[in-house]
């Protein structure tokens, strides 16, 4: 009997995967015959079974079709080269907490209402990082970070993956709360391992095998689970370390394993974007060398100093140290009475317009993620007025950007240029 969720061959007579822990049959609350997960009625007694329904339109579609097409020019165009390899992936599992109470008393249209918009919010945010979304499970995902495209940060793709999720069903609670008056939360569940990709068809649909634990364990995170929350494991903690913020748990006991687990809640990201950052937070090995670099650096800052403005490029291989000259200059002592604003680009940054500047916004203007709009307004029009007042022109656009203009903004009737 192969598992719905991860695609695990379980022997028969199983009731719950030996891989994930999901059930293979759906017990009737009235006579408890064993039914299977798509079936409405009852083989026992006809009682219509309360199962969270699954989207017929979902049911039916293939990864090809919810999948961003430029995402998927990326995996057909190289599937070739991706195929039979072994890749470091993050797994992440994630499903609506109580969703067989919330759906069961309810029209299998108003329920499909309140349930496509969460599947729809949970694979944006996959999508956003990256991610592949190769399982789509009545009432939740399962989603690999760094497979069938590799990405050496999968990890931390990840967890901002997971925080995004979060973010997006508290602003849907709050919507179906006024309209609906119930309570829609999540739960998450992210492991680091080992998984070899084996085919990787036409319509995206991905085979794969998980080497050792990979996928069970993230099915265990997202069971321990509680709403609104998100459990990883320690493999993923240590890869996205000092980007994002976890509190230990202590050690959990786990189906399969002779050892208890130490498990983690994903509670927030780091004012870190960048490895070298974290990487100095710890602290970095000695400087030597890039004399003429940095006297290269210091004639375009002097002459930017005497108000003739300067742009400074920095080319090289990966790896051979831009970063870490320009971390070194910019705290050096020839830059004490400087502001310095610094920002970075990410790969994953491609799907957000504007993102370095947007970056650059929230950290000079020091909003954080769960600021709301009223907040963001003040923060940012205090720090752009102190710096020069002639810049009060410029608040709205900026605002803008941060998508935190009052609704009755002049600027939002403007045509676009």
């Amino acid at each position: 009997m192969q598992c719905p969720r991860c695609q695990a061959e379980n022997r028969a007579g199983r009731r719950f995967c030996a891989e994930c822990g999901v059930p293979l049959a759906l017990s009737c609350s009235s006579c408890g015959f064993s039914n299977e997960l798509e079936e409405k009625f009852c083989g026992g007694c006809g009682t219509p079974l309360t199962a969270a329904p699954r989207p017929p339109e979902l049911r039916a579609r293939t990864p090809q079709s919810y999948t961003p097409s430029y995402l998927a020019e990326k995996i057909l165009t190289s599937k070739s080269a991706l195929e039979g390899e072994r890749k470091q992936v993050t797994v992440l599992f994630a499903d609506l907490k109580g969703s067989m109470e919330l759906l069961a008393d309810r029209d299998p249209e108003e329920a499909r209402q309140l349930l496509d918009p969460v599947l729809e919010r949970l694979m944006a945010a996959v999508h956003r990082y990256e991610g592949t979304v190769n399982q789509v499970m009545g009432d939740g995902i399962m989603a690999l970070f760094g497979a069938p495209l590799a990405h050496e940060d999968h990890a931390v793709r990840a967890c901002y993956a997971a925080l995004a999720m979060q973010e997006a069903m508290r602003r849907y609670s709050a919507e179906v709360r006024r309209t609906h008056g119930v309570e829609v939360q999540i739960r998450v569940g992210l492991n680091s391992g080992e998984v070899v990709v084996r085919a990787i068809g036409n319509d995206l649909h991905m085979d794969y095998s998980a080497i050792g634990q990979t996928t069970h364990l993230a099915a265990r995170m997202e069971q321990l689970a509680t709403s609104g929350s998100i459990r990883l494991t320690a493999e993923t903690l240590r890869l996205a370390e000092g980007l994002i913020q976890g509190t230990p748990l202590g050690p959990v006991p786990v189906k399969g394993l002779t050892e208890p687990l130490d498990v983690y809640e994903l509670v927030g990201v780091t004012a870190l974007r960048r490895r070298l950052q974290a990487s100095a937070a710890r602290g970095l090995t000695r400087f030597v060398g890039r004399q003429q670099e940095l006297m290269a650096l210091q004639q375009a800052m002097e002459q930017a100093g005497a108000g003739h403005g300067q742009v400074v490029a920095v080319v090289g291989e990966a790896g051979v140290g831009k970063s870490r000259l320009v971390y070194e200059f910019v705290h050096s002592h020839h830059t004490p009475s400087w502001l310095v604003l610094e920002s970075a680009s990410v790969s994953y940054g491609k799907a957000t317009p504007y993102f370095p500047v947007i970056d650059l916004l929230k950290l000079y203007s020091h909003v954080e993620e769960r600021d709301d709009t009223r907040t963001i307004r003040a923060k940012m029009t205090e720090q752009v007025l102190t710096l020069d007042p002639a810049l009060q022109d410029t608040v709205p656009a900026l605002l803008s950007l941060l998508d935190a203009l009052p609704e009755d903004s002049a600027f939002l009737t403007l045509d676009p240029p």
